[in-house]
């Protein structure tokens, strides 16, 4: 069968791109091997937002009297957390399927793979093979978690960000390796109901390492609070799972101490390699470096008719990024001229309690770059819809440029600060100045008056604080 686009992969890359080349007259086809809606929908972005709500409940229910409203005892119930969570992503993933037939996109079960002659072979669960023709091929195939060489993942002791969403039983105690946005939102649910939680990171910062550093040393006095324990510029030498539970060995890399943190499960967090084995790059000579497919601004690889985006390509493995590539690389191919993304300009969301929002450069990067900057920084605890809302817990911090007010970054943590990150990437792409922000009036009261307070603080104008 010929088709004007396959795309394999069906992740938030590839449906979006194969709905956009159907709305813009494309006869598509999507290749996928599991579930409709890839990793995002049934494994990462919305199951886990699903645990996170249930804990954040959870806490809710065990701070009620705070509120004014008296409530019996509580108890987490891990079994039905981990069923509401999968019901939450098999709903997400029939709404893509929905999708699918309302934009009349060919659906085809199965493992795809492209051949010599530029066909796409797709091998179903039975192993039968069949070919598959078209004028151009996008690979939107994602991303697993990444393994540690010293840290084999077993699947039942240490274990993947799939199987914690998973697991049968909920342990008593847990290392996480890894402090960044998986790492961190695990930490707090598993924390939340109940078990005793060690973060190891790598790197000196801490928890978020990538964040600006003012945010990462808010988010660990709040999981210190919490009873999170967080070991940074720390290394997981080995993993013991000989005995009964897990023996993990860590080694400060300031003082070379080594301590032994014995624990039930281990959970690996150390990142995301690209699924890019055994789908036909070889087969084409498509280019790849470090283990991910080299494109162009408008994701074209090496070979004519062969695009890649999302988790395949270098960038950040976000669900958003891979769904801007893709729109992208369908207008491109439709012949509508789009803008390359601006990578400089992508928001990045940690969906932990206090959440993180960020977008553009941090401080330190800004003052790297030659900038004179214009800092601002506006505490939730003036704010008055967080004092209602009983959580005072974070920030807005903004970066200017002192010469001409441009928008260099923000960083957020508190509460539903992933919902006002938007406000800064919308004014970035418009180039928007800090008085601009400050004049743009604010309703009252909101957590987004944090932003102006922020602006306005930037340039000795805040009022609240």
């Amino acid at each position: 069968m010929n088709f004007d686009l396959i795309v394999i992969g069906s992740g938030p890359g590839g449906y979006v791109a194969a709905i956009r080349a159907s709305q813009l007259g494309l006869k598509v086809a999507v290749v996928e091997r599991e579930s409709l809606g890839g990793i995002c929908l049934n494994w990462g972005c919305i199951p886990t937002k699903a645990l996170i709500k249930s804990a954040q409940v959870f806490e809710y229910i065990q701070h009620a009297e705070d509120y004014g409203i008296k409530v019996g005892t509580s108890k987490a119930d891990w079994e039905a957390i981990v069923k509401r969570s999968r019901g939450v992503a098999d709903g997400m993933s029939k709404g893509v399927n929905f999708l699918m037939k309302k934009n009349k996109i060919t659906v085809i079960n199965g493992h795809g793979a492209l051949t010599a002659n530029k066909e796409v072979e797709v091998t179903d669960a039975q192993g039968a093979k069949t070919l598959y023709t078209a004028t151009s091929v996008i690979i939107a195939t994602g991303g697993r978690a990444k393994g540690l060489p010293n840290v084999p993942i077993d699947g039942e002791k240490v274990i993947d960000y799939r199987k914690a969403m998973v697991l049968e039983k909920q342990p008593k105690s847990m290392v996480v390796i890894g402090a960044g946005a998986i790492g961190v939102e695990f930490a707090y649910v598993y924390d939340a109901i109940g078990t005793e939680v060690t973060v190891v990171e790598f790197l000196e910062q801490g928890l978020l390492p990538r964040e600006d550093a003012d945010i990462s040393k808010e988010l660990a006095k709040v999981y210190s609070k919490k009873g999170i324990r967080v070991m940074a510029n720390s290394a997981v030498e080995t993993v013991d799972i000989s005995g009964k539970g897990c023996v993990v060995k860590v080694k400060d890399r300031k003082t070379g101490n080594i301590e032994e943190i014995k624990c039930d499960v281990v959970l690996s967090a150390a990142g995301v390699a690209a699924n890019i084995e055994n789908i036909g790059l070889e087969a084409l000579g498509i280019k790849t470096d470090r283990g991910l497919i080299q494109v162009d601004e408008f994701y074209r690889t090496n070979v004519p008719g062969i695009y890649a985006i999302g988790d395949a390509v270098p960038g950040a493995a976000l669900a958003h990024v891979a769904s801007a590539e893709g729109i992208i690389c369908v207008e491109n191919i439709t012949g509508h001229h789009p803008q390359p993304l601006d990578y400089n300009n992508i928001p990045s969301c940690t969906y932990c309690v206090p959440e993180v929002a960020s977008v553009g450069l941090t401080e330190q990067q800004a003052k790297e770059k030659g900038y004179e900057v214009k800092v601002g920084k506006f505490p939730f605890s003036a704010s008055g819809k967080a004092s209602a809302a009983g959580d005072k817990t974070g920030f807005v911090k903004v970066i200017f440029d002192a010469k001409y007010g441009e928008f260099l970054g923000a960083h957020m943590i508190g509460q539903n600060v992933t919902e006002l990150i938007a406000e800064v990437v919308t004014a970035r792409k418009l180039e928007t100045t800090g008085h601009e922000i400050i004049k743009s009036v604010h309703p009252h009261p909101t957590m987004s008056e944090a932003v102006m307070e922020a602006a306005a603080a930037a340039y000795g104008e805040v009022i609240h604080i």
